[in-house]
């Protein structure tokens, strides 16, 4: 478990996927290198294990598929789970056929462990490659959906194999249709039964949501097996969909948990069943097993994505991107690992060979596309373009008056709040917000940082700001931050902020809690002045009187932070508090601003919010933020 974990940590500083060094820390410690982990001495604990990770793991993945976003795109999802598997079962077959020699029965069965590629591998992928949404939801979708299929096909192949008449072989067909419906009930029902229980706030304790959600993952997985051999993982999937499609206040805090046990249980059990690979296996079989890894990239993929594609609406672009990227992952490895104790059990040859074949097209796929995948993405224009937009933290109406304005010049933006009533507010005014805790990684992931020109922390609390731009630094090293601060500071300082390295909203400290309930009371002026000579700068505004809010240039935005000099013309958003106007007006002259339009009008924020919503308040942390 450690080993796994710190694994997964270099894997980051060394901007490589986490699998390749994950395969890599396994081989060094199992059998045939240290012999500190020997996963054979857990006997049929291996299995429990797997089986209880692999119900997890799915479970995230389920949550991560919204509906409307697979309507969008269902017809080659679809085809991509039922003509690509069926065309990748068969190519896998023909390929090992043709490269290992392996009788017509091994070779098919090899064929039907290759259909997963998995969420594990390519959704950590399509983020390091920041691909546009809608291409990197058709590869989520098939990677969540494929091992369903993939995993009970292989399965059903199994027995087929064992049994070894024409007949089994029909049967399996509809074997595999019963046994994905009943996972399919099992995990809708389990799924459903969860969100209820927690949609009735008092049935459920707070802080208890997690371990239910757990215990459910797991439950729906262990029942799903029992009824129908092989079915939990279709339950699994089924019971993180219904969830993450029914509004539950602790949906965000269930996802946040379930990723970093989907990541724990990722690290572990990567480590193990690379462990229990023999290296020698994986040599004596490498010449002929290169040949059928070439062939499932540069032949079967490309032949599965067009035929999946026929007629669909995706770009040639996508298609080749497609083509490409087909990574497997844990569920081919722990399905690989079952068939080899399986088939050493009924004396049947090749188990070995079949398991270290599978986890030789995973490393090679896993490697070469993910060292690759992101100049593709690139060169085909599929990656999302850099510098677009905004990302703020915060959804208060302070927040949301410069959102509002950074859209009408055309810039993207998005927000990001952790309180109901104001994504209520934001989604009310048309504005784009992702409710979450805008603190963890994940939430910034959702909203795109890493593409974006700047994020400004907007909340009224100042340590919550300044934390923000801390995690943004650590995280996104390189992104623009921008940090609200607070006239009366109770411990951040600008100096503080500078040395992150960020820069300070509206030209210096201000007292934002002030002016965030003179806008929600309706009683601030807005106004946009003309700056009539260069080099200007707003850092000196009275700050109960005046908050420059934004400038336009040439009709594009520019936000104002710290000691930022202004050009002749430039046009400046201020809001005015009425019973400072003539302090607010002479600075603006002695600065050499002049009326933009001529008029003034009372701040119109029209949001609905009352002070509950927007909690002006700055000495409280989870409301504001």
């Amino acid at each position: 478990m450690v080993a796994g974990v710190l694994a997964q940590s270099l894997a980051s500083h060394l901007r490589l996927p986490g699998i390749v060094v994950l395969l890599a820390v396994g081989v060094l410690l199992g059998p045939d290198v240290s012999n500190l982990v020997r996963p054979e001495v857990m006997g049929t604990g291996l299995n429990a294990f797997v089986g209880f990770a692999v119900a997890i793991i799915l479970f995230e993945g389920g949550m991560q598929m919204n509906l409307k976003r697979l309507r969008r795109q269902a017809l080659p999802i679809r085809r991509l789970v039922t003509v690509g598997a069926l065309v990748t079962a068969v190519g896998g077959g023909l390929a090992a056929r043709f490269a290992m020699g392996w009788p017509w029965d091994i070779s098919f069965l090899f064929g039907t462990l290759v259909i997963v590629t998995g969420p594990t591998v390519i959704t950590p992928l399509l983020h390091r490659f920041h691909i546009k949404k809608d291409t990197a939801i058709i590869l989520e979708a098939e990677g969540i959906f494929i091992d369903a299929v993939g995993a009970t096909v292989a399965v059903v192949a199994l027995d087929v194999v064992m049994i070894g008449t024409t007949t089994s072989a029909a049967v399996g067909v509809l074997d595999v249709a019963w046994r994905i419906g009943i996972g399919a009930l099992v995990g809708i029902g389990a799924g459903a039964f969860l969100a209820i229980l927690i949609r009735w706030r008092d049935v459920i304790p707070s802080g208890l949501e997690n371990t239910l959600s757990l215990a459910v993952a797991i439950a729906s997985f262990q029942i799903a097996n029992g009824l129908v051999h092989e079915s939990g993982i279709t339950a699994a999937i089924a019971a993180g969909m219904v969830i993450s499609n029914t509004q539950s206040h602790a949906f965000e805090e269930i996802v946040e948990f379930k990723e970093q046990l989907t990541s724990f249980s990722i690290a572990t059990l990567f480590v193990l069943l690379a462990a229990d690979v023999r290296v020698q296996s994986v040599v004596d079989i490498a010449e002929e097993g290169l040949i059928v890894v070439g062939l499932l990239m540069f032949v079967v993929r490309p032949i599965s994505v067009l035929a999946s594609t026929w007629g669909a609406d995706v770009s040639w672009q996508q298609k080749v991107f497609f083509s490409w990227l087909a990574p497997r992952g844990i569920v081919a490895a722990a399905v690989a690992s079952l068939f080899a104790v399986e088939l050493a059990a009924n004396g049947v040859l090749f188990g070995t060979d079949m398991r270290a074949l599978v986890f030789l097209v995973i490393a090679c796929t896993v490697t070469l596309q993910g060292l690759t995948g992101g100049l593709l993405a690139k060169a085909l224009g599929l990656a999302r373009p850099k510098d677009n937009g905004y990302l703020i933290l915060g959804a208060n109406i302070l927040a949301r008056r410069i959102a509002k304005e950074l859209e009408e010049c055309g810039e993207p933006v998005v927000l990001m709040d952790s309180s109901e009533d104001r994504c209520a507010a934001a989604q009310k005014e048309g504005l784009s917000v992702i409710y979450g805790n805008g603190l963890e990684e994940r939430t910034m992931i959702r909203g795109v940082i890493d593409s974006r020109k700047a994020t400004l922390a907007l909340t009224p609390n100042e340590h919550v700001n300044f934390l923000y731009a801390k995690r943004v630094h650590e995280h996104f090293r390189g992104t623009h931050t921008l940090v609200g601060l607070e006239t009366e500071s109770s411990g951040v300082t600008a100096k503080m902020v500078e040395q992150l390295p960020a820069a300070i909203l509206f030209g210096g400290e201000r007292p934002l809690g002030l002016w965030i309930r003179g806008m929600l009371s309706k009683s601030l002026i807005e106004e946009r002045w003309e700056l009539g000579f260069p080099g200007e700068t707003v850092s000196k505004a009275p700050g109960n009187a005046v908050l420059p809010l934004l400038a336009k240039r040439n009709g594009k935005p520019i936000l104002i932070e710290g000691q930022q000099s202004l050009q002749k013309q430039d046009v400046v958003l201020l809001l005015i508090r009425p019973e400072q106007r003539e302090v607010a007006y002479h600075w603006l002259r002695d600065s050499g601003f002049v009326p933009a339009d001529g008029r003034s009008s009372p701040v119109d924020a029209r949001s609905g919010d009352g002070a509950s919503a927007d909690g002006a308040s700055s000495d409280t942390t989870s409301k504001d933020q």
